[in-house]
């Protein structure tokens, strides 16, 4: 519906909304249904410009007006109805759309929307999209009157023009977990993906949302990879704004956890991406892109090309960056068929040099990584040629715990190699050094001690459990 007139030149006109709240009450009140229909788009008009009192008490006023199929009102009347409805429900930060949602505003739009047509249709679901958009439990009214059904029925033959907004309301509705069932079980899994890839920016964040807890279901995590929901969560992990990369970026690492999609997760080019966000200024994308990268590094040639962005990052000015670049690679330490991949990443010369940085968070990182690569005898060969041993020496009169602990440790390996034992040698009185290497002494003797006792368990002592109640 076009906004005819002038929203200033209304505006001024009006100097006490009282009386023209009154007037409006006064002409729905009269059996001219063109005038109600010309003061309905007037208000509509100055939704933004009415007080919150004023608008919330024309929503009962318009409801009535909107009617149902049943009712004698005409569809030019139930038009300007929904239109205005879909104006308010923006205003009040969503105290305004709480109120549409208690009233019967949208049974009778659901009601209404099967049998409607041409634009009267169009300004029914934009009304709805807006509903569900600003008011966030009318969600669950638009659900508990069969809304879903009809959405996803009109889904299967709405034209391109309308399916917009279809798809709108479809992604609100599926921050629900009721929903989210009843998507799978209708298959309707791909009109969210679809909804991913289409309308604002905010729709297609909620549907990434969405996707990320549907993904946590192995059943639907097939039926969404197979709807292209990677590739959707590319375009707004690529193409999005700052939280729309967090929210898509956490979804495609739900689905990314699961060995099968590993390798396709990986091909569709998500490294660069996620080593852009371990570059972002938010921490919890930082945080994203670690536990992302440590699940795509279980296959050899992904780690490779981890490494390649990681050493890159190292290298750079952004400290927080390396101190979290230091800290996926402290994590891909610990993957024995790594190892060489991390040494031929030409990250350990950076790593050694990094323990004399400036900033106290890359050292420890940096240090983490450094005593977790000590574990293996070739990265032991390789941090030693780099020099980190008197750095790592240096170390254990530090003021941080967290850095001497981790220095400690590193050269606690290097003394039980026979080759290295003399080229640390100034560390084995340090109380730090000692300290740390009775503590490890202690950790590996645990750990024999569980390694017998669980060689000596029968399978019934391994399985059994108490009764569940």
């Amino acid at each position: 519906m076009d906004e005819p007139g002038s929203e200033k030149a209304l505006s001024e006109r009006i100097t006490d909304w009282e009386a023209a709240f009154h007037q409006y009450e006064n002409v729905i009140a009269l059996e001219d249904e063109a005038l109600k229909v010309q003061a309905t788009i007037k208000l509509a008009l100055l939704a933004n410009l009415a007080p919150e009192n004023i608008l919330s008490r024309t929503v009962p006023i318009l409801v009535q007006l909107l009617g149902n199929p049943a009712s004698n009102l005409s569809p030019s009347a139930q038009e300007a109805s929904a239109y205005c409805l879909k104006c308010i429900a923006c205003e009040g930060e969503g105290r305004l759309a709480a109120v549409i949602g208690q009233s019967d505003a949208i049974p009778s739009l659901l009601s209404l929307l099967p049998d409607s047509e041409g634009s009267l249709r169009r300004v029914l679901l934009k009304c709805l999209r807006n509903i569900v958009t600003f008011g966030d439990p009318n969600c669950t009214i638009v659900v508990r009157n069969g809304g879903l059904e009809i959405v996803l029925n009109m889904l299967n033959s709405c034209p391109d023009s309308l399916r917009r907004f279809l798809l709108e309301i479809l992604s609100a509705l599926a921050l629900l977990r009721e929903v989210r069932r009843v998507i799978v079980s209708l298959g309707g899994v791909r009109f969210l993906v679809e909804s991913a890839r289409c309308g604002s920016m905010i729709s297609r964040t909620r549907a990434a949302q969405a996707i990320g807890l549907l993904g946590l279901v192995r059943r639907a995590r097939r039926m969404l990879v197979d709807s292209g929901a990677v590739q959707a969560l590319m375009a707004l992990l690529r193409d999005g704004d700052t939280s729309t990369k967090l929210v898509a970026g956490n979804a495609l690492g739900v689905i990314s956890s699961h060995v099968d999609y590993i390798r396709p997760v990986a091909e569709a080019g998500s490294i660069p991406l996620y080593a852009e966000l371990l570059q972002g200024s938010e921490p919890m994308g930082k945080e994203i892109a670690e536990d992302v990268f440590c699940i795509l590094a279980v296959v050899e040639e992904n780690a490779i090309i981890i490494a390649e962005h990681l050493v890159r990052i190292l290298r750079g000015e952004n400290d927080e960056a390396k101190a979290a670049a230091a800290d996926v690679l402290w994590d891909l330490s610990g993957y024995k068929h790594l190892s060489n991949v991390i040494r031929n990443s030409g990250a350990i010369p950076i790593l050694v040099e990094l323990l004399r940085h400036e900033n106290v968070d890359v050292r420890e990182k940096v240090s983490g990584a450094v005593a977790q690569l000590s574990y293996n005898e070739a990265d032991r060969v390789a941090l030693a040629d780099a020099g980190s041993i008197p750095n790592l020496i240096d170390m254990l009169e530090d003021e941080s715990e967290e850095l001497r602990d981790n220095a400690a440790e590193a050269l606690v390996n290097f003394s039980e190699d026979p080759s290295m034992r003399e080229t640390i040698s100034g560390a084995l009185d340090i109380p730090s050094f000692q300290n740390m290497q009775d503590r490890l002494i202690q950790i590996h003797a645990s750990d024999a001690h569980l390694a017998m006792s669980l060689r000596h368990m029968t399978i019934e002592e391994l399985t059994w459990g108490p009764a569940l109640a």
